[in-house]
């Protein structure tokens, strides 16, 4: 099967707006959620947010599938911006059905009332957020995501598919030349003659995103490695007493169990080796700053109280 990567900047920057929910923010972007919420407050971002529900439909005309490897913020929003206003109304409607209440708030009544109209809101909000939010701090994410595909690209290189998916995502499974994402569907897809799309994003935390509707090919998108990773630089200071007192990684890796997660997704997120991550949890486990508990078929490991006392203390 063919396999090729790609990034998107539009796709960054709407998931950059989804995480503007208090609700969706994970740990390691908090930080700079925080550094950018002058400029967030200062937009208004309902028109966008209003069409991403938490769970059910949102407007596939706002995430175009990228048909180059790196393509141009500005390419990608003209094609936004030339999508035909049936279309418009017609997956906009759809979305705001599955939005509690959004069809009757003020911006979804403007959204369902013109077409033309509600193109030129998203799409303003979109490029709003791109130059005050996404565009200074793209070369950090392109540099991080061009990392995942070269690390990637290098064990589809040295393994094949199964070398490349054994630690993709943990979600994700490879046997006998078939790919499954846990708790997803049951939808299969021969992908012959088709390939498989791989995208790794730096706002999409944790949870795999599958793509199998027209006019994307099959798609994955999935957390870049790495993540937690990718605003270090502004929290050094703070790491490095802590890092001190029990070592700089595992001082990283405490630091990020904001939320439980298994070994592997740390290992993931911090681009470790998974030996590595497992060595240091068991010291921090042995001195009870985290504990591990058993999920189905995962253990996730979170900090113990004493845990999160010496990250605050260091912060």
């Amino acid at each position: 099967m063919r396999c090729r990567f790609a990034l998107s900047p539009v796709l960054e920057t709407i998931q950059a707006i989804r995480l503007t929910s208090p609700e969706d923010v994970p740990g390691h972007h908090r930080g700079f959620l925080h550094s950018v919420r002058h400029q967030l407050t200062a937009l208004d971002l309902r028109p966008v947010t209003l069409l991403q529900p938490r769970r059910g439909y949102s407007p596939d005309f706002l995430s175009p599938p990228p048909t180059v490897a790196h393509p141009r913020f500005a390419d990608e929003l003209a094609c936004i911006e030339a999508t035909p206003l049936d279309r418009v109304r017609e997956e906009v409607a759809r979305s705001l059905r599955d939005s509690r209440g959004g069809d009757r708030t003020d911006v979804g009544r403007r959204l369902l009332a013109d077409p033309a109209d509600a193109l030129r809101m998203l799409t303003g909000v979109i490029q709003d957020v791109w130059q005050e939010v996404i565009e200074p701090v793209w070369p950090r994410v392109r540099a991080l995501l061009d990392a995942d595909v070269a690390y990637q690209s290098r064990r589809m290189a040295e393994g094949g598919l199964d070398r490349l998916f054994a630690e993709l995502h943990p979600q994700l499974r490879w046997h006998d030349g078939v790919l499954t994402r846990e708790r997803g569907d049951d939808e299969h897809r021969d992908l012959t003659g088709n390939g498989l799309l791989l995208m790794p994003s730096a706002f999409k935390f944790d949870q795999v995103l599958v793509i199998l509707d027209d006019p994307w090919q099959p798609t994955v998108i999935y957390p870049a490695r790495g993540l937690a990773t990718l605003w270090q630089s502004a929290s050094a200071q703070e790491l490095a007493s802590l890092g001190r007192l029990v070592g700089r990684t595992r001082a990283t890796l405490l630091t990020g169990l904001a939320e439980p997660a298994t070994t592997t997704v740390l290992a993931h997120r911090h681009a470790l080796a998974a030996g590595t991550v497992s060595e240091h949890l068991t010291v921090l486990r042995d001195s009870g700053l985290v504990v591990g508990e058993r999920h189905r078929h995962e253990v996730r490991y979170r900090r113990t109280p004493l845990g999160t006392a010496l990250v605050d203390q260091a912060v």
